[in-house]
């Protein structure tokens, strides 16, 4: 008699695991990560300037310094944790990371997975190319290989341009934005696409090297990337956004990357 009623326990709990973790999401929210004291925040290292590696190693960066920001004011640490950016929707549904905060454009795609908070900055997909490469336009790059990261919203926008995305000879896809510049710089690619905020900040640091086709693959804006079960972290974290923009804060921050105030009010 135990033993079947240990049995039908072992059911009714099993049972009761599977159902809570059907949707292959972890829940922590704010209490919980309050408790523990700190906020893990996803990024892709290297990612500059929204997130990278300096000179020391240590991990920088423009959305760094809002998310310092803004776990001060949520009454916690922050941990910056680099993450597989093809992966790092799964990472956060599962809980290795509680935010994804490094310029993460808002798609359709990516909301019916995970929440975002209100959009804090925007963007565009340009294209990149050498400097006195001849193309002109986006045609120009029929039967030519095209390079972007894997998983980016650069992706998205390429291929939400049928004809264009149809006209090339390849797509190369690469695992951050430094890897597909460079390849860019040896002539690997003729063009790569990329956020515009990242990608004028890299040529910057290179120049004569890579010049910026007038065309681009559409708007967009950014937002920090939420598990859709953390209802509690995501009207705080708005809350102290827009704080951060209403006091001043978030405008100091910019002028320090970018020398001017572009976040979204």
């Amino acid at each position: 008699m135990k033993r079947v009623l240990w049995s039908a326990l072992l059911l009714i709990v099993c049972g009761a695991v599977v159902f809570a973790g059907g949707s292959g999401e972890k829940s922590t929210d704010l209490d919980a990560i309050r408790e523990r004291g700190v906020l893990i925040v996803g990024l892709d290292d290297s990612f500059p300037p929204m997130g990278f590696r300096d000179e020391s190693n240590e991990i920088v960066g423009f959305d760094i310094d809002l998310a310092k920001e803004a776990a001060s004011r949520l009454g916690v640490d922050v941990e910056f944790k680099p993450v597989d950016w093809d992966g790092v929707i799964l990472s956060l549904n599962k809980g290795d990371i509680d935010l994804v905060w490094n310029g993460m454009t808002i798609t359709e795609s990516r909301q019916e997975k995970i929440n975002f908070s209100k959009p804090y900055l925007d963007n565009r997909q340009i294209v990149i190319l050498q400097a006195d490469s001849g193309i002109s336009t986006k045609a120009d790059l029929a039967g030519k290989v095209v390079g972007l990261q894997m998983g980016s919203s650069a992706e998205v926008a390429l291929n939400n341009d049928a004809a264009v995305a149809a006209s090339l000879k390849e797509v190369k896809k690469y695992s951050n934005n430094v890897e597909a510049l460079l390849d860019l710089a040896a002539g690997r690619t003729a063009a790569v696409v990329v956020d515009e905020i990242v990608g004028r900040y890299y040529i910057a640091k290179k120049p004569g090297i890579y010049d910026v086709l007038s065309e681009d693959f559409g708007a967009e804006t950014y937002g920090v990337g939420i598990r859709k079960s953390d209802t509690q972290l995501k009207a705080e974290l708005d809350k102290v956004l827009d704080e951060m923009k209403a006091d001043g804060s978030a405008d100091k921050i910019s002028r320090e990357w970018f020398g001017e105030a572009i976040v979204k009010k």
